[in-house]
């Protein structure tokens, strides 16, 4: 059996690779490519291997499940139209195993039709990219999911149960697609540009995935509102930092996290909520947490609006810390950050951070 296994799995070097997720002190994420299509396959592990993955490739083979438990990949590219079994079941069978249910799964089909990402939700799928495959969507999808595998796997009993809250939490805004991996991705970027300490910046990774985690008391009737809201619907929904605060207390490392979910809607001049913090009263990482997802909201599409370029995000961010709502000092550094990620130059700002 171990030779037919070994056969169905077809290594390739990596190259030698920056990417956040192959961090030096971590053997290299594994990734399977599970496709009929020689040339698809071998795009994808092209692709792949220039971030550093070890990259294994295979066909739709009915033993695929025996093989995956045997290879234990980091994440799974599966390909929808296969011949000997269908995409959608093998990720649902997955999906149900105990021994494979938390591998991150990746569809891949030729369009993304409303009917394709109904069964993408249905069968417990992570996510759904289109071929030909654009270089940059590829790289930052995988990535993203990574990161958060590697996150979820040091996890404590608690801790995993709150992931699992916040998971359905983002699932129920259906609008948000992938916020929270987005937020983790930024805040992670940025805090190294900022040159925090790790605990620093691994408080903000957490933060980012619980932030929202009381919005579970809110009523859909009105988290999902579209009309506008009243007096008494906003107020309720403030409550959600308290609420969430409460439920993240159990945290026993991660105490740190706490002041982020609960005054991450503070504003520099006093104006915010819950307990109207003004400028160094509020806490630094709350203060950059706040700017990384105000610009995923402004930099990302919605039922109401398309997404902002990354200049009009700015300048909305702008004209906010203009009326007095956001650190001035801190947003001159995201606002350096932002153009260095576009120009792939990082350098680290000097920033006071009292």
């Amino acid at each position: 059996m171990t030779e037919q296994l070994s056969n169905l799995f077809l290594p390739h070097n990596t190259h030698n690779s920056s990417s956040i997720v192959n961090n030096p002190e971590l053997n290299p994420a594994k990734i399977l490519v599970v496709d009929d299509r020689p040339l698809s396959r071998m795009t994808a592990v092209d692709l792949l291997s220039l971030d550093g993955y070890e990259v294994l490739e295979a066909n739709g083979d009915l033993q695929i499940l025996e093989s995956i438990i045997e290879q234990k990949p980091d994440l799974l590219l599966l390909d929808i139209m296969l011949q000997e079994t269908n995409g959608f079941e093998l990720c649902k069978q997955i999906k149900q195993d105990n021994r494979t249910r938390d591998l991150p799964i990746i569809l891949t089909a030729v369009e993304a039709c409303r009917e394709y990402r109904i069964k993408v939700a249905e069968v417990g799928a992570d996510d759904l990219l289109t071929k030909p495959f654009d270089r940059f969507e590829l790289s930052s999808r995988v990535k993203n999911l990574i990161n958060q595998k590697r996150l979820n796997d040091g996890l404590d009993q608690t801790e995993q149960v709150l992931f699992s809250i916040a998971k359905a939490v983002e699932n129920r805004a259906s609008d948000r697609g992938g916020s929270c991996a987005r937020v983790a991705d930024l805040v992670r970027m940025f805090g190294e540009y900022l040159e925090l300490s790790l605990e620093d910046i691994e408080n903000l990774v957490f933060a980012s995935h619980l932030h929202d985690i009381g919005t579970i008391a809110i009523p859909d009737s009105i988290m999902l509102k579209e009309s506008e809201l009243t007096a008494e619907e906003r107020e309720l929904i403030r409550q959600h930092v308290l609420i969430g605060e409460k439920i993240c207390q159990p945290l026993r490392n991660r105490k740190g996290v706490l002041p982020i979910i609960r005054h991450h809607h503070e504003r520099w001049d006093g104006t915010g909520y819950p307990d109207g913090l003004s400028a160094t009263q509020i806490p630094y990482l709350a203060q950059i947490f706040q700017i990384i997802d105000i610009y995923d909201a402004l930099a990302s599409d919605r039922p109401h609006k398309k997404a902002y370029t990354p200049d009009e995000a700015l300048k909305i961010i702008a004209e906010e810390t203009a009326k007095g709502w956001r650190n001035p000092e801190l947003i001159i550094a995201f606002t350096s950050f932002i153009h260095a990620i576009n120009n792939s130059q990082l350098t680290q700002p000097a920033i006071n951070n009292n």
